[in-house]
């Protein structure tokens, strides 16, 4: 009959003439850092040590009876082996931070994002209104184009939604006050897509004035057509640009390098680029230019900022381009134009409304004017695809993601268009037992000496506030924080009047941290 056997490190039998003097206890087989012990030292190999450490992790102030046999049970539990079955406590489970990418944002921002310990999920198509309230309460970001809209009602039906990644130069499609009052953030890439856009600017000039589309449409019915009548080059043309930001400005040196004059409206004095000119009105350039592009965002002053009389005051067979935003063309106004020929041509790459997704859908559902548009001649339509090449998307994939990485891993709000900027240091590998604290709140007095008080019997290493409007948003570093203080900071401070939302953020060797609401271990 075979023995049993003897599990390593022990003997296979006791006898009373060879008694057990000691009880061998595993160095901290479950890897529980030392700081999380609480007021005792961790035990030896040969006992229990009876001496307390003069670095204790439990502050003489707070002196719970509770604290002291927690941190000896945490204690006591990092030396059982890994085999023994503990059953995990409730408050320390705590799920991985979850982001969804909507509208086939570029594949390499996700694995970006993968890589740093978020749970991504990707998704090609756009998402409705009910789609959205129905299945973003399941994520804490969400990274979306232009197709996709945030309204006040999703974002009220979504109390754990942290930041808004929008992976393009516009933010119209989000709620950004309302995103603001309900403490979430929003992100955007106002300038990485700017050079493919003012190339695609480029390239509409020079088809609209050589007839390319309709001379390629002909080809593919069979009709050879070889005209030069109403052709023209582009040298020497004058381009009038409306708005001269960054797309603006990148869109003048082009256009100059092709031998046109270039000439611009702002509703600021703007320094020009090369030889371009600043002219004092908007009716100025719209008669003086030969070909018209607008840059300019969506907001209440620019929607329908051109209609029926700013065509009318264009020069006879001009063109017109529009790779801006929908709304601030009245297409209905630009269609009678190119049908009484008034305008020799145009290029119009964004609607007031768009198809969800790629597919039938271009059509009549979206505005009356669009079986009008789809007759006319020398009319260049696109998907909204200004921004669409691999090098912008890239950029725009990673400067939005790094965004989003920076504020829910560290609290970093640069950049963010809703919400005050600020930013600290980065919390260190060194910064064993200090948490970060990220209120955003209203802007009322009396907040910064309440938040003091909260953290009164710490140091603060570091501390900066600033408010846009009615938020406002404080980030402040403290040291010497025992775990089991973590959660009565962050009651403390969330129970303030003009509370929006905290997260502490810390650091302690992976250990997981009681997860209330918006409580996140880096």
């Amino acid at each position: 009959m075979s023995q049993p056997i003897a599990a390593p490190g022990r003997r296979s039998s006791v006898s009373a003439s060879d008694p057990i003097n000691h009880i061998p206890i595993p160095s901290n087989p479950r890897g529980i850092p030392v700081g999380s012990y609480g007021a005792q030292s961790p035990p030896t190999a040969t006992g229990l040590s009876r001496s307390p450490d003069a670095s204790t992790h439990i502050r003489a102030a707070s002196g719970s009876v509770g604290s002291v046999f927690s941190g000896m049970a945490r204690q006591l539990t990092a030396f059982l082996p890994k085999t023994y079955p503990l059953e995990e406590e409730p408050e320390k489970r705590q799920g991985s931070t979850k982001v969804l990418l909507l509208e086939n944002i570029n594949l390499d921002a996700a694995e970006f994002l993968k890589q740093q310990g978020f749970e991504v999920e990707h998704v090609t198509k756009a998402w409705s209104e009910e789609e959205l309230i129905a299945k973003l309460p399941n994520y804490h970001a969400v990274g979306i184009r232009s197709k996709t809209k945030i309204t006040q009602k999703v974002i009220d039906a979504n109390p754990q939604l942290l930041v808004i990644g929008c992976f393009c130069i516009g933010t119209n499609q989000v709620d950004l006050e309302h995103a603001a009052k309900r403490g979430i953030a929003v992100f955007n890439s106002p300038y990485a897509n700017s050079r493919s856009v003012a190339e695609l600017v480029i390239s509409e000039i020079i088809a609209l004035s050589r007839q390319i589309v309709d001379r390629s449409q002909e080809m593919k019915a069979g009709i050879w057509n070889k005209v030069s009548k109403n052709c023209w080059e582009i040298r020497g043309k004058t381009i009038g640009i409306v708005g001269y930001g960054h797309i603006g400005s990148q869109l003048s040196v082009l256009a100059e390098s092709f031998g046109m004059q270039v000439i611009y409206y702002d509703v600021i004095p703007i320094m020009p680029l090369g030889t371009a000119r600043q002219v004092a009105s908007l009716e100025e350039l719209l008669g003086k230019a030969d070909f018209v592009t607008l840059h300019v965002p969506e907001i209440p002053d620019t929607i329908n900022m051109i209609g029926e009389e700013q065509f009318s005051q264009m020069k006879s067979g001009s063109f017109f381009i529009n790779n801006a935003r929908g709304k601030v063309v009245d297409l209905s106004a630009l269609a009678t134009a190119l049908e009484s020929k008034h305008l020799a041509g145009a290029a119009v790459d964004v609607y007031p409304k768009e198809p969800g997704s790629n597919g039938p859908g271009f059509n009549e559902t979206l505005g009356d004017f669009i079986p009008r548009l789809r007759n006319v001649s020398n009319l260049i339509l696109t998907p909204h695809i200004g921004g669409s090449t691999e090098e912008a998307q890239r950029a725009i994939g990673s400067e939005v993601s790094n965004a989003l990485y920076r504020y829910l891993t560290y609290g970093t709000s640069l950049g963010s268009v809703n919400f005050p900027e600020v930013d600290l240091r980065s919390i260190t590998t060194n910064d064993e037992r200090h948490i970060r604290v990220c209120h955003v709140h209203r802007n009322e007095p009396g907040v910064l000496k309440q938040i003091n008080n909260i953290l009164s019997d710490h140091n603060i290493e570091k501390q900066f506030t600033d408010s846009k409007g009615d938020i406002a948003y404080l980030m402040a570093d403290i040291s010497g924080v025992g775990q089991e203080e973590v959660e009565g900071i962050y009651s403390a401070i969330k129970s303030t009047r003009q509370n929006i939302l905290t997260r502490l953020l810390c650091k302690w060797s992976g250990i997981n941290l009681p997860l209330p609401l918006y409580l996140y271990v880096l």
